[in-house]
């Protein structure tokens, strides 16, 4: 995949459209970028998981993971649902799981 080339000859939609799409990717990283997110979107990627469970994977507070899960929710990295008095969680697309296997290559695979 190619990145797109600037040049002086692109219209003014174009950089909008350029400067909208940085925008949001910026507050799609800044969504990731605290480990404990990182750590629940990793989780995710396995499947959709209630409150209970992610806070026993991350070995974490109730409060720390519903914070950490508001904000995914609000940046739209994740979706909730109900069953009775339990919420499960699940990723909204496949953006979230496309950026940790990068991540995972980067950082994480020593081969």
């Amino acid at each position: 995949m190619a990145l797109p080339q600037f040049s002086t000859d692109m219209s003014e939609e174009e950089l909008d459209k350029i400067v909208e799409n940085a925008t949001d990717a910026s507050n799609f990283l800044k969504a990731i970028s605290h480990e404990g997110r990182m750590m629940i979107l990793c989780h995710l990627v396995t499947g959709e998981k209630s409150v209970t469970e992610l806070e026993e994977l991350l070995s974490a507070r109730q409060a720390a993971v519903s914070q950490q899960l508001s904000r995914l929710r609000l940046e739209g990295l994740v979706v909730p649902r109900r069953e009775g008095k339990a919420i499960f969680y699940r990723l909204a697309d496949d953006k979230p799981r496309r950026l940790l296997e990068v991540v995972y290559d980067l950082f994480c695979d020593a081969g």
